[in-house]
């Protein structure tokens, strides 16, 4: 019996991790060797890891992970968590059982990209959602906005300082009035048409348009619909956002005792959505995994 059985190999698990591994509280780090983050090349805007493949990421901290002997690596998928607060049974695909006195969640969300052909493979590097993480690769050159939704405005206004040109790409569908006019406003251009294909070209990316011609960028961004990518939120019966995030306390502690969430899947209080980043998904990491250590000394204490 582990007292805490963490769900996930990414940034969040592995910091949970390593505080509980530093705090010599036993935990199994069962990791399905599916990231998010696996399409780039490069992580960014994370100190002293700017620029670095997540691979390596991943496997410095796990070499650092390895210093502390309560920390069990578990290669594998969970497919079922079951019972309560001091024990829950997690059943992995390949028939082995994991029985923990605790459970963090940091099984991290799946991206769905628009139906453009193309696409997905330009996704991670040529094509970027976040701006915090791609957007200065792109300075100074075309920057191409797949969709014009509400929330387009604030992006063109974000990447004003890093591109030389900003042209938003609604395709076949109609721009909201108020909308075009703060792009007007803003100085960036709108080119219509449906996208038949995205391609990465030289030391960029193309957009190719179903009459024949296209659009060269330096980079482009694209809003995702983001799910949850594990089931476990549903089937413990979690507290969710409207948005699909597990509500998480300032500690990462979910709405059911002895569950905790942390990384893209969690929404910490007074946020309106995840922060969906490297560092951001470490810092949770990091809160659930000394959650864990409170929870047990407070149970220990009678408390």
């Amino acid at each position: 019996m582990h007292d805490v059985a963490i769900i996930g190999g990414g940034p969040a698990g592995l910091q949970a991790a390593l505080t509980l591994g530093r705090m010599h509280r036993s935990a199994a780090l069962i990791d399905s060797g599916v990231y998010r983050n696996a399409p780039t090349s490069a992580m960014h805007n994370i100190v002293t890891n700017d620029g670095r493949p997540p691979a390596a990421f991943r496997a410095a901290a796990r070499e650092e992970i390895a210093a502390y002997p309560t920390i069990t690596s578990v290669e594998g998928k969970v497919v079922s968590i079951t019972g309560d607060l001091g024990a829950f049974a997690l059943e992995l695909e390949n028939g082995d059982r994991v029985d923990a006195g605790r459970v963090i969640l940091a099984t991290g969300v799946a991206d769905a990209l628009p139906a453009i052909p193309g696409l997905a493979d330009a996704f991670g590097d040529a094509v970027a959602h976040c701006p915090f993480c791609h957007g200065h690769e792109f300075a100074g050159g075309r920057v191409g906005i797949i969709g014009a939704g509400e929330h387009t405005p604030r992006l063109v206004a974000m990447l004003a300082p890093i591109a030389a040109e900003t042209v938003v790409l609604p395709g076949d569908e109609p721009v909201a009035p108020e909308v075009a006019g703060v792009l007007a406003r803003l100085g960036a251009a709108i080119r219509s048409g449906r996208i038949a294909e995205i391609a990465q070209e030289g030391d960029g990316v193309a957009a190719r348009f179903s009459d024949g011609s296209s659009e060269h960028f330096a980079g482009m961004f694209t809003s995702t619909a983001w799910r949850q990518a594990a089931p476990f939120a549903a089937d413990l019966g979690l507290a969710m956002s409207d948005g699909g995030a597990i509500v998480v306390d300032g500690f990462g502690r979910t709405s059911r005792a002895g569950v905790y969430a942390a990384g893209d899947i969690a929404q910490p209080p007074g946020l309106p959505m995840p922060l969906h980043a490297v560092a951001a998904a470490v810092a949770s990491g990091q809160l659930a995994g000394a959650a864990c250590v409170q929870d047990l000394v407070a149970e220990a204490l009678g408390m």
